[in-house]
């Protein structure tokens, strides 16, 4: 019953995973906040020429919702990613992902403070098991490389990142009714806004790169893939089976994006495998074991 919203979140993650190599690609082409806003700004052209027809439809809900609608965009969309590239610079890129395999424990977290949500031992069980998967893979299959991790000014960036894509999570729950089309452009609208402002101060400090053709090509695929699609699968899979269990989910994007690495020509080695069945069985023992 719940296939296809597990469907939904595989493929949203797997095109997180995949813009995490895309990132990689940009570097030299497109500078982060540059990135940031023309993906943005695609996305929201793009989300209104196609779902026009839904917004005319929903825009006395939209005008009545509308600083709601804004707000996720500001928090999940702009804030996670300024704070992550902003990261980057200060932090390796184990730390960040390793810190990001904590939204969902952020999730679980908020979820029981704020509505009591149950948690089973079964859900605890799987949650580490797939922490443990991501830990793998971040540490390319040796863990003894947590033992000489330094935290410095870019993990308390990431910490706020995480921060902002948790509450982004739980605040779908308070979502407008209306069509996810809506909700998604309207969101989308309110990241693009806000990313401005971001780009504005990478010109003035001198560290903006305007993207060139291939800058473009990954700004416009991130568009698409990462932004719209990826979005819009989560916000689904949140509707279908609750916070909490869809975003276990989010212990994939590492892993995928580790093994989507392999196109750039890293190779594939055994660590990988098991961490992305780790990651896998973790998930699959939480949903077993859920609370009914």
């Amino acid at each position: 019953m719940f296939a296809r919203f597990y469907l939904y979140l595989i493929i949203a993650t797997l095109c997180w995973g995949a813009n995490a190599v895309a990132g990689k690609i940009a570097i030299g082409h497109v500078s982060p906040m540059m990135l940031t806003f023309w993906r943005w700004t695609f996305a929201f052209s793009i989300a209104v020429i196609i779902w026009l027809p839904q917004l005319r439809q929903d825009w006395p809900a939209i005008r009545r919702h509308w600083a709601v609608l804004i707000l996720l965009g500001v928090i999940g969309y702009t804030g996670f990613n300024a704070f992550l590239y902003s990261a980057v610079l200060y932090t390796s890129a184990t730390n960040v992902a390793i810190e990001q395999a904590g939204i969902p424990a952020l999730i679980f977290l908020g979820n029981f403070l704020l509505f009591r949500t149950r948690v089973s031992l079964a859900q605890i069980a799987g949650f580490a098991m797939a922490l443990v998967g991501v830990a793998l893979t971040a540490t390319h299959g040796d863990l003894r490389h947590l033992l000489t991790l330094e935290l410095n000014h870019g993990d308390a960036l990431m910490l706020l990142a995480i921060v902002a894509y948790a509450v982004y999570t739980i605040m779908l729950r308070w979502r407008p009714s209306m069509h996810w089309k809506s909700v998604m452009t309207i969101s989308v609208f309110g990241a693009m806004l806000s990313a401005l402002p971001l780009a504005g101060w990478e010109i003035s400090s001198g560290a903006a790169i305007w993207p060139d053709v291939e800058g473009w090509a990954i700004a416009l695929w991130t568009s698409i893939f990462a932004a719209l699609i990826a979005q819009t699968l989560f916000i689904l899979g949140v509707e279908g089976i609750g916070a909490n269990r869809a975003g276990l989910f989010i212990n994939l994007v590492p892993v995928f994006g580790t093994l989507i690495s392999l196109l750039i020509g890293e190779p594939l080695q055994l660590f990988h495998v098991i961490a992305l069945a780790l990651a896998l069985g973790g998930i699959a023992i939480a949903e077993r074991g859920r609370p009914r």
